[in-house]
């Protein structure tokens, strides 16, 4: 198995309103045609997808639990600490909730929590030890 993510899906409980929040923080839905059915977002080479969790649950043959908060959180990096606290304010103004604001954080960076209307954690981070590669993607210590 190779080293990589090519589709991460997110369960949500209301894919009209999941896609309204996504797009309203800018995103571009890559295709309209499934769209009552799933939503996908192209990002740098991977793809972002809303799926409704029933749906999800019954394609795993699971029994999905909503929480008020996800167990697991979504990283979004950034080239500055005034960048964290306008995505945060971004995320906030397309209908997120401010789950913990920017501060600087042990390990050196700066970062703040927001949780999409599923209550999908999303920290967005400033990582002053290592940059964004040309399309935005994380390098660990600026290494590709």
């Amino acid at each position: 198995m190779e080293q990589r993510i090519s589709i991460l899906t997110l369960g949500v409980t209301h894919l009209k309103k999941s896609r309204a929040f996504y797009e309203a923080l800018g995103w571009k839905v890559a295709s309209d045609e499934q769209a009552e059915e799933i939503v996908t977002f192209d990002l740098n080479a991977m793809t972002l997808a809303l799926y409704p969790l029933d749906k999800l649950g019954e394609d795993a043959k699971i029994t999905p639990e909503k929480g008020r908060y996800s167990a697991m959180t979504i990283a979004y990096n950034v080239e500055s600490p005034e960048e964290v606290d306008n995505t945060l304010s971004e995320a906030v103004a397309a209908g997120g909730e401010l789950v913990k604001p920017a501060e600087k954080v042990f390990w050196g960076g700066y970062s703040g929590y927001f949780a999409d209307p599923d209550g999908i954690l999303w920290e967005v981070a400033h990582n002053p030890f290592s940059k964004l590669g040309p399309k935005g993607e994380f390098q660990w210590n600026g290494v590709e």
